[in-house]
């Protein structure tokens, strides 16, 4: 099992544990690029279909609340990705 699957179905479970950096690879895997806002702002762009989800990236803990893991999850399922 890869890194992306690993870290995908790990998403799909919605751990309590879920970093920051498990994010970044499912969304590269998929053809986001991460654009840096203002601050810890952090927006996820698709060069190809122009989808874009802007999320705040968690500090000083890199662990992602859960009502963050269920934004990325709808945008996925949105654009037919999962």
């Amino acid at each position: 099992m890869s890194k992306f699957e690993k870290a995908l179905h790990r998403l799909k479970s919605k751990p309590k544990d879920f970093t920051w950096k498990e994010l970044v690879t499912i969304m590269a895997h998929f053809g986001y690029e991460e654009l840096k806002g203002g601050g810890s702002r952090r927006k996820f762009h698709h060069p190809q279909t122009g989808a874009l989800v802007s999320l705040h990236e968690p500090h000083p803990k890199p662990v992602l609340k859960a009502y963050v893991l269920d934004i990325v999850i709808d945008h996925l399922k949105e654009q037919a990705l999962l």
